[in-house]
């Protein structure tokens, strides 16, 4: 990365040529001696230099580096613990983090395990030796070079025997998911053994793509740390016997490093013809090239058994997780952040796109103080717990929902331009649920639905706001009707008032531009598929064996009539038909689960325009959220699992476990051949459309979590190269895709 106008030209002597990446406690340079030698430079960060404990501590780290000298521990070449900012430079390692191999090329297997796990137990010995403990032995601390693996980042480091750290006065600093349990209960007892205990996590991290405590919050990861045994889902015996030994709780029963040297030896093949992997770098991404073609990978591996969330166990217990994870989530996992990788230069891979000029990472609220408008939206909340709804148009962010007041944030910077009273202002005693109807021709379509504290009339009202100050456009009251409120193709289509009449008008000026009469005694469903505008209908007291699919052409709302069987999901439309997704029967004939999440079990095509149907037997029954893009049906269930089918064959084409819980339906980018998908909690994950590789998950980003997902509006939505993530707790944040775990500025 290219340096940034503030940063230094050089330290210590040391050209500095780019950027490698950033941490909570400093920046990372690549750096050139005058002699022509690459290096990496770490230099502090200004506000904690004048800090004498961390002047300690960052002194503590260069002396420990420079008692370690082995084949995979990166040296010290030159340091300066006493300057105006603190500085260290370490020999330059040309290759990833292990944490960026996996996130772009996926888990690990073969030879390439095989010299992680025997250059990590190498490492451990050349530090172990030296009387040192790493204590942060953790995917971005580890670089994956071609001749095998580099553990840097000894920022918390410390000697074996000294028993009185600088870490006890609160500032107990570690990465929960790689901490051993003595680091979490007692830090004065970690010794050697605590190192083995995060290897263990660590190469079970490579093998199956997570950790075996991972959880959705660090304090929940760190009590699985401490209480329950590690689920090694995805790791193969006779390995999972000895990652098991390693991750016990007790460090005396952990096995030493020359035992498990000889077992990785025995367990691990050796590298063989068909499999020699060599780690090529290029300017547009890391990629790994094998001498011959390698076999398709497979699924990923399955998700972890969820245990049940006990009771905090003692209150001693609690002060020790309490202390330690308080460290961690205040001053971040210092040089070692993710993104502070010495090593090559860490340049997007090619798959994601440039990302909006002026854009960076930004996490905001709901409730964030607007700079027009009604300046806070907190009053008037239903305690419904639908979530916001969030639409993109034109580079920013518009948002409403239940207790959300209609409100605009600016794409880049997560700023609230505006916050927008009900309409019609005035009524304060009661409850107001705001959905977003679309944004068109530069206004805001917003739906309010009132309730009354006690008595009085409910009412729904249709308002437009203009989109660059929020300001009322105008707005109709609704008193009945046989459709819902859409904005389709330009128009937002209401009811006329009439029984069974509905009208199209202007988005921005409200004139009609068409009247239409719906099927009396029916009501009509908008479905957001096909050219035209699409209704479902059918009787609005009771279910029918046959639907009403009337299509009004939005040019002026003439209509088709199309008579279809009532027993499937409309999900979108493939080879020009519409497709339905048919809930699966019991013997009886009777459908289960619902239409939102199935299960489903057949396919059902139907020309729109002769009714000709087509079925299609599902290879199995599927179920979740399902999204319909490209030929393909994704099903995202509510356990995290996501399956991807064919709309043409029905057939399963991958299945991959996520974290998520009760997650969103996917959204596809066709340009980086990617699926995204977000939980309540803010976790969100990518896919590869092509095999369901997991690209990458994020740990949960909302502030709050009371919702439990269910039927939230959490939506991944697509901002040229960023993604836009709303939680149903009303916490909006921005992704880097490239770059997922960048941490956000506040909007």
């Amino acid at each position: 990365m290219p340096l940034h106008k503030d940063d230094p030209k050089s330290v210590g002597g040391y050209r500095l040529v780019g950027r490698l990446g950033s941490g909570g406690m400093g920046v990372v340079y690549r750096g050139r001696a005058r002699s022509g030698r690459e290096v990496a430079v770490k230099v502090v960060h200004a506000q904690y230099a004048e800090d004498a404990v961390f002047r300690a501590r960052f002194r503590q780290e260069i002396d420990a580096v420079r008692k370690v000298s082995g084949a995979f521990t990166a040296p010290v070449l030159d340091a300066d613990a006493d300057a105006v900012r603190p500085w260290m430079a370490t020999q330059y390692v040309p290759g990833p983090s292990l944490a960026a191999r996996i996130r772009d090329g996926g888990p690990l297997k073969g030879a390439e395990l095989r010299r992680l796990a025997l250059g990590l137990v190498e490492a451990l010995r050349d530090i172990h030796r030296a009387g040192v403990v790493h204590r942060d032995l953790k995917p971005a601390n580890v670089l994956m070079a071609e001749d095998g693996p580099r553990v840097i980042d000894f920022g918390i480091s410390r000697a074996a025997e000294n028993h009185n750290t600088l870490t006890e006065t609160g500032q107990m600093i570690g990465t929960p998911p790689f901490m051993s349990p003595e680091q979490l209960t007692d830090a004065r007892s970690v010794g050697p053994a605590s190192d083995v205990f995060s290897m263990g996590a660590l190469l079970v991290y490579s093998i199956a793509g997570r950790g075996p405590f991972d959880a959705d919050s660090p304090y929940l990861t760190a009590y699985r740390v401490v209480h329950d045994a590690p689920v090694l889902d995805g790791v193969p015996q006779p390995l999972h016997g000895v990652l098991e030994r390693c991750l016990t709780k007790e460090p005396a029963d952990r096995p030493g490093l020359d035992e498990l040297a000889r077992e990785f030896v025995a367990v691990l093949p050796e590298p063989g013809e068909d499999d020699r992997a060599t780690v090529t770098l290029r300017t547009d991404e890391v990629a790994m090239v094998r001498t011959r073609p390698a076999a398709a990978a497979g699924p990923a591996a399955p998700v972890r058994r969820r245990g049940r969330v006990r009771p905090w166990a003692t209150a001693g217990t609690v002060g020790a997780l309490a202390l330690g994870l308080t460290g961690y989530l205040l001053m971040g996992p210092g040089f070692g952040d993710d993104d502070a990788k010495t090593g090559a230069d860490t340049a997007a891979p090619s798959r994601w796109a440039a990302l909006p000029s002026g854009w960076k990472p930004w996490q905001t609220t709901v409730d964030a103080t607007a700079a027009r408008g009604v300046k806070k939206g907190t009053a008037r909340a239903s305690g419904l717990g639908g979530g916001p709804q969030c639409r993109l148009y034109e580079g920013a962010v518009y948002c409403a929902g239940d207790g959300v007041l209609p409100m605009r944030l600016d794409g880049p910077t997560g700023r609230t331009a505006w916050r927008a009273d009900a309409v019609p202002s005035g009524r304060s005693q009661g409850t107001y649920t705001f959905s977003v109807l679309g944004v068109v021709d530069d206004a805001m379509l917003v739906q309010q639905e009132y309730t009354p504290v006690a008595g009085g009339d409910s009412g729904t009202t249709i308002a437009a706001l203009d989109t660059g100050t929020g300001e009322p456009l105008w707005h109709r009251t609704l008193t009945g009707g046989s459709m819902g409120a859409t904005v389709s193709g330009g128009l937002v289509v209401l009811p006329a008032g009439g029984e069974g009449a509905v009208a199209a008008r202007s988005p921005r000026t409200g004139a009609v531009r068409w009247t239409a009469t719906l099927p009396a005694g029916q009501y009509c469903d908008p479905t957001g598929v096909g050219a035209d505008l699409l209704l479902r209908c059918g009787p609005e007291m009771a279910p029918s064996k046959d639907a009403l699919l009337l299509t009004l052409d939005r040019a002026d709302g003439t209509a088709r009539r199309l008579t279809v069987p009532n027993r499937g999901n409309l999900v979108g439309t493939y080879d020009r038909r519409l497709l339905f997704l048919d809930l699966a029967e019991d013997e009886q004939g009777n459908v289960s689960g619902d239409g939102v999440q199935g299960p489903f079990s057949r396919i059902r095509l139907i020309d729109p325009d002769t009714g000709e149907a087509r079925t299609t037997e599902l290879a199995e029954e599927f179920e979740g959220r399902v999204t319909l893009a490209d030929g393909t049906l994704w099903f995202a269930a509510s356990s995290g699992q996501v399956t991807a089918a064919s709309a043409r064959t029905g057939e399963r084409l991958w299945q991959t476990r996520t974290s998520l819980e009760q997650p969103s339906g996917v959204t596809y980018d066709p340009r980086a051949r990617v699926v995204y998908l977000a939980s309540a909690s803010g976790r969100v994950a990518a896919l590869d459309t092509k095999k369901g590789t997991r690209l990458w998950e994020t740990l949960p980003r909302a502030r709050r979590v009371t919702s439990q997902g269910g039927m939230s509006q959490t939506k991944v939505l697509l901002h040229k190269g960023a993604l836009i993530v709303a939680t149903p707790d009303g916490d909006v944040f921005t992704l880097d895709p490239a770059h997922p775990d960048r941490t956000p500025v506040s909007g």
